[in-house]
């Protein structure tokens, strides 16, 4: 039955015409990422790099695919939460405001198992535009620039050899999954509070704002800095130290689950004590 229901969930989702229009936007984000860097990306790397061009030697070309696929990881800062943020919240609200959330309670299915497979969806979702998004940026990126040496300014400049910087690219798109995850189960909770489109869909970007503006800060210290969950959010930067901290990346990594499986959890009550209207 639980299969059932979340086989249910799939269809419903990819037959709203939002879902494609998101995954759209993500390609043309890429696409748009690769003209900028074809038309302006040379010149500017030369400027920025002439001083050290005269004493370092690269190996290829510094502007290459993995430079433009660590530029798309960056959209996990912004544009890629926000996306999957109005698709997976829409998925709840959208049948709120139509009226066929009664219809479906009617079938006999339990509010609980109606609202697990909502998350369940969201969160398999999450990971699969993540998938999508590091193989079609890989695939247009390498085609087209390349590969060679990459350079990333994290607290210091710092080069990494062709071989490792793609171990270290696949490895910040695994990570960084638990952060988009984590905001797309913020979004279908906030849909599960305010049920109308719009509210949540302002309430989600305004969480999101809030998110990278406090990241920004680094609030706190000591344990409450470690935990705090805004902090955890760019854990797949850290791959991008020279020396990788693992111990810390694993322990990051299991307070965002933690965080996750907790708001998966409120959201699940919160819906089961909600009257259906």
């Amino acid at each position: 039955m639980n299969n059932a229901v979340i086989r249910v969930e799939w269809y419903k989702l990819f037959r709203q015409s939002r879902t494609w229009y998101a995954l759209g936007a993500l390609l043309l984000l890429q696409v748009v990422l690769l003209l900028n860097a074809w038309y302006q990306g040379a010149s500017l790397l030369d400027i920025f790099l002439e001083n050290l061009k005269q004493s370092f030697h690269f190996q290829g070309e510094l502007l290459n695919g993995h430079l433009l696929v660590y530029i798309v990881l960056n959209t996990m800062w912004f544009h890629l939460p926000l996306i999957l943020m109005i698709v997976v919240s829409g998925m709840l609200t959208s049948e709120m405001e139509a009226g066929t959330l009664r219809t479906v309670m009617m079938t006999g299915i339990s509010k609980g198992r109606y609202i697990r497979s909502k998350f369940t969806v969201a969160i398999l979702f999450t990971v699969l535009v993540v998938i999508l998004v590091a193989l079609t940026s890989g695939i247009l990126s390498y085609l087209i620039f390349g590969v060679g040496d990459l350079f990333v300014f994290h607290g210091a400049l710092n080069f990494f050899e062709s071989n490792d910087a793609f171990l270290r690219l696949f490895l910040a798109f695994a990570a960084g999954s638990f952060s988009m995850v984590f905001f797309s189960v913020v979004s279908m909770l906030l849909a599960v509070i305010f049920r109308e489109t719009v509210k949540t869909w302002i309430v989600a970007a305004f969480f999101l704002i809030v998110c990278n503006l406090l990241l920004q800060m680094q609030l706190g210290e000591g344990w409450f800095r470690r935990l705090f969950f805004v902090n955890l959010n760019d854990t797949w930067q850290m791959f991008f130290e020279y020396t990788i901290n693992w111990s810390a990346i694993l322990w990051n990594l299991i307070f965002l689950a933690g965080y996750i499986l907790i708001i998966t959890a409120v959201g699940i009550w919160w819906f089961k004590k909600t009257d259906i209207e």
